[in-house]
C-alpha cells in the first residue's frame, strides 16, 4: 500500500488558500488511485512544530552514548518527522509565497528533517521520492517578470529537497492570487482563474501519472 506524505502551510484555512485547496485536489485523485493506501497529514499553521534548538540540532551530531537525556528526547522527535519521510512513497507539500518565501513553519519542519548523513549528503535516506510543490504566490515571479529576482520559494525548495535531499521534485504553480482581492490587480483576474485552472488540472494530472508510477 502506497503511503503519501502531505503537509500543509497556508495560514489561510480551506479553499480561502490556493496551496491548500490545490494540495487536497491532488490528494483526492491520489486516494482515488490508492483507496487502501496510507496519508500522513501535518498542518504545520495548525499545529506548529516547535524551532529546532541547540540541543535538538547537536544531538544529530552527538553518538547515541554521548547524548544526554535531553539530546536523546529533541532527537526522537526529530527522528520522528525524519521517519515519515522516509517511509513515504510520494509527499505532497503546500508551500505558499509568504513575503517572498516559504512559511517559517515549513522552514521548521525542514530543519527538522534535514540531517547530514542520512537524509542529506552523499546517500540520502529518502533519495529519489517524488515530491509535488503546490507553490502558491499572490503575485507573478515568472522568469522575465518584473519581480522574477524576488522568488524564493522555488528556488530555495529546489536547494533543499532536490539538491540536499535527493528528491525527485515538481511543482504546480498557481499564481497571481491576490488578483480577485486586490482592486489594482483587477486586470490580472483573467489570468489569475486561467493560473488556478491549470493548477488544479495539474494536480489531478500529476496525481494519477504518479500513482502509475508507482504501481510499475
Amino acid at each position: 500500500m502506497a503511503t503519501l506524505l502531505h503537509i500543509d502551510s497556508s495560514v489561510l484555512p480551506g479553499e480561502a488558500s490556493s496551496s491548500r485547496s490545490v494540495a487536497a485536489a491532488f490528494r483526492k485523485t491520489w486516494e482515488e488511485q490508492h483507496p487502501e493506501g496510507t496519508v500522513i497529514y501535518r498542518d504545520l499553521a495548525a499545529d506548529p512544530l516547535p524551532h529546532i534548538t541547540a540541543t535538538a540540532w547537536t544531538a544529530g551530531f552527538t553518538a547515541p552514548s554521548d547524548r544526554t537525556p535531553e539530546q536523546s528526547a529533541a532527537f526522537a522527535a526529530r527522528v520522528k518527522l525524519i521517519e515519515e519521510l522516509e517511509q513515504a512513497d510520494a509527499v505532497l507539500i503546500g508551500a505558499p509565497m509568504h513575503n517572498y518565501s516559504i512559511p517559517s513553519t515549513l522552514k521548521v519542519w525542514l530543519d527538522n528533517v534535514f540531517l547530514l548523513g542520512r537524509t542529506a549528503g552523499e546517500a540520502p535516506s529518502a533519495q529519489g521520492t517524488p515530491v509535488v510543490v503546490v507553490a502558491s504566490r499572490g503575485g507573478s515571479y515568472a522568469p522575465g517578470t518584473p519581480r522574477e529576482d524576488f522568488e524564493f520559494v522555488q528556488n530555495y525548495l529546489e536547494a533543499v529537497l532536490k539538491r540536499s535531499l535527493g528528491l525527485d521534485l515538481d511543482f504546480i504553480v498557481p499564481e497571481l492570487t491576490m488578483a480577485p482581492r486586490n482592486p489594482a490587480m483587477s486586470e490580472l483576474v483573467p489570468l489569475y482563474e486561467a493560473s488556478r485552472k491549470r493548477a488544479f488540472e495539474d494536480a489531478t494530472t500529476k496525481a494519477k501519472e504518479l500513482a502509475e508510477r508507482l504501481a510499475v
